[in-house]
């Protein structure tokens, strides 16, 4: 299971406001939220599942502000791709807070 962080940003639009695009880039993920997981985030988004879903779904969301519109866009990713164990959302925030000894 791959864990991703996405951020798409449409630049040049006339407008300081990116919520429409990311509203709309969020379509696709939702169009495909029995195959991933994800959670959304005020810089981001984080997406887990099987990698080739997940590479599927940054093409789509990439192009999402183009058919806007958009004549710019930068997508932005981190990919966590383990192999050695089964990894989620979850178990990441969990590790972290177990370390921590945090009530997050």
């Amino acid at each position: 299971m791959a864990i991703m962080e996405i951020s798409v940003v449409p630049i040049g639009t006339g407008n300081t406001s990116l919520s429409y695009y990311v509203a709309e880039c969020l379509e696709e993920l939702k169009r495909r939220e029995k195959e991933l997981n994800y959670n959304i985030t005020a810089m981001g988004t984080i997406v887990e599942g099987n990698l080739e879903d997940i590479l599927e779904l940054v093409r789509h969301m990439h192009e999402v502000p183009f058919k806007k519109g958009a004549q710019r866009v930068v997508t932005t990713l981190k990919i966590d791709d383990r192999r050695d164990m089964d990894a989620s959302i979850e178990q990441k925030v969990s590790s972290v807070q177990q370390k921590i000894k945090s009530d997050w």
